[in-house]
């Protein structure tokens, strides 16, 4: 049970990432085949809504000029029977219908024993009924009317229902039986119908009022066609090339116009394509959220795991900060008791408790302050007070406290300096003190049986730097960053042998950063690590600097109220 425990806590991460994505794959892979249905049986549906409208367009037509028709043709059979034209002629004068070319009556009339029809046309100039024979209007009106006109000849009975005659596509006929009180068909009405008007008015209207109902967000991508018999294009309600391309859908008009093809499809895609792009756009859609969900999860993932790390890191902090405090304090209360009650009466014991109550105090004191400045920097009330000093003399003398101790520990301290005087720089005295001591401590701790340490400080271009150099146990190529992160600690076999609490380079980072210098490392496993600070030189004594703060200066400002880093 512990091992899986352990294991569930050291891959949390991918565990949580495998719960994720399992379930978000799953969910791509139904919505791409939803998709991918849909893709199928789009086209099928579009075409089912183009044609339904396609119908509802061929209605209103149909429903146009049956209206019409009704109303302009609608004669009394009396006028027929008494034969009285002038009221024909009023009737037509009151009722024109403007999709109608020319209006006309079928009537009959004798001679010589003899019963024949006769066709009369409406005049509208002078509102009277004009005989217009030989003529392709007239030649067409016979030709709609025959049927009708025969049974006025034979006195059958029939019912008024409106007949088309369309076998001179230029002259379209409709017409409707004048029937009387006992159902005989006494005369015929008609009109040939203007193609015209159709085209121009009445088509255009019908498909914009149509449109606006079956198709409200696309009204302008729709094309409606219309092909004669020869398939010759004769009407396109948007100014666009349309040869070659296939209509989606297609019908013919049920009453009037019936040998013309209606077509419908969109202007810039087919149904297939459109539906395609659907596709592509939603499914595309799916992925970016799942991506984003995805990086949300391990974003999310990635901040509890670091969480994790940081409180186990702090739990090993706080463990290390316990026993390096409790160590020294134990063994100096022991000596300082010693000492008190006059166990001791050598003078070489004597001094020997007395320096080893010194060292430990030192360390305490350095522990202690690294402690209370990442406090500081922690809080944001890190303050720095900067003065012109240089560097050299300030790791001399930072160095001469520690010498003695070290060589008493069997270290060999090297301290090199250039033949030629280094810039001033503009420093913290004590903070950069501070974070070459670190260095130095670290320099102590990892350099394993090879003691040997080497403090060199020079001078590059517009820096003075100070370089620790260690032949210790060195650092993994992976770590090299890591390093500087607070209580972070090399994970080497002697990290619980060496005490330290994973504050000092993190420390000594913040501290150089705040005079804009910089801190690099080198290192290779068991060859020893180089850790340079460099610090850009101070401006001649009267010249404005920019602060590492951001504001401006003069040399004066350096020793006066502090700075916030």
């Amino acid at each position: 049970m512990s091992r899986v425990k352990a294991f569930v806590k050291n891959h949390a991460l991918w565990i949580g990432l495998f719960a994720v994505i399992v379930p978000l794959l799953a969910h791509l892979g139904l919505q791409y085949r939803s998709l991918s249905e849909l893709e199928a049986t789009m086209p099928w549906a579009r075409r089912a809504v183009m044609r339904k409208y396609l119908q509802e367009l061929t209605r209103e037509v149909t429903k146009l000029y049956r209206t019409q028709a009704e109303n302009t043709l609608a004669i009394p059979a009396a006028a027929f029977s008494e034969q009285r034209y002038s009221e024909i002629a009023e009737h037509f004068r009151d009722h024109q219908f403007e999709g109608a070319k020319r209006l006309f009556i079928g009537t009959t009339s004798s001679s010589d024993d003899m019963s024949y029809a006769i066709i009369y046309f409406f005049n509208p100039d002078t509102s009277e009924l004009e005989r217009d024979a030989d003529t392709p209007e007239w030649r067409a009106a016979h030709a709609g009317a025959a049927n009708w006109m025969a049974m006025v000849l034979t006195n059958d009975v029939a019912s008024p229902r409106l007949t088309v005659d369309e076998r001179d596509p230029n002259n379209r006929v409709i017409v409707k039986p004048i029937i009387d009180s006992s159902s005989h068909v006494v005369g015929v009405a008609g009109m040939i119908v203007d193609e015209r008007v159709f085209k121009e008015v009445f088509l255009p209207q019908t498909i914009r009022t149509t449109l606006l109902k079956a198709f409200p967000e696309e009204i302008n991508d729709v094309i409606i066609t219309i092909h004669d018999s020869q398939e010759k294009l004769i009407f396109s309600n948007l100014r666009t090339d349309v040869s070659g391309q296939e209509a989606e859908a297609g019908g013919a008009f049920p009453f009037i116009f019936t040998d013309w093809y209606l077509g419908i499809r969109m202007r810039d895609l087919t149904e297939k394509q459109l539906a395609r792009r659907y596709f592509i756009f939603n499914f595309s859609l799916s992925i970016v959220a799942g991506l984003i969900l995805l990086g949300g999860v391990v974003l999310a993932l990635r901040t509890a795991s670091r969480a994790m790390k940081l409180s186990q890191m702090k739990a090993d902090f706080v463990s290390n900060v316990s026993h390096e405090l409790r160590t020294p304090l134990a063994s100096i209360r022991v000596f300082g008791e010693f000492l008190k009650l006059g166990r001791v009466n050598d003078a070489q014991k004597i001094k020997e408790y007395g320096e080893y109550i010194e060292t430990e105090s030192r360390r305490l004191t350095q522990l202690i302050n690294n402690i209370l400045d990442f406090s500081k920097i922690e809080s944001g009330q890190r303050i720095y007070q900067f003065e012109r000093a240089n560097l050299a003399q300030l790791i001399e003398e930072t160095l001469k406290l520690f010498v003695v101790r070290l060589e008493q520990d069997g270290f060999r301290i090297f301290f090199e300096r250039p033949a030629y005087p280094l810039s001033d720089a503009l420093l913290d005295t004590e903070a950069i003190a501070q974070a070459f001591i670190n260095l130095l401590d670290n320099a102590v701790k990892y350099s394993g049986n090879r003691r040997t340490v080497t403090v060199r400080v020079d001078q590059a271009l517009n820096f003075v730097t100070v370089a620790v150099t260690d032949s210790g146990i060195g650092i993994e190529a992976d770590e090299l960053e890591k390093i500087f992160e607070k209580f972070y600690r090399v994970s080497t076999g002697l990290v619980h042998d060496v005490k330290g609490s994973g504050l000092g380079l993190s420390i000594v980072k913040h501290v150089v950063e705040a005079h804009r210098g910089k801190v690099t490392v080198e290192s290779s496993p068991g060859d020893g690590s180089i850790f340079t600070i460099f610090l850009p030189i101070a401006p001649p004594i009267g010249a404005e600097t920019l602060l590492p703060t951001g504001q401006q200066a003069d040399e004066s400002a350096f020793g006066g109220e502090g700075l916030r880093a």
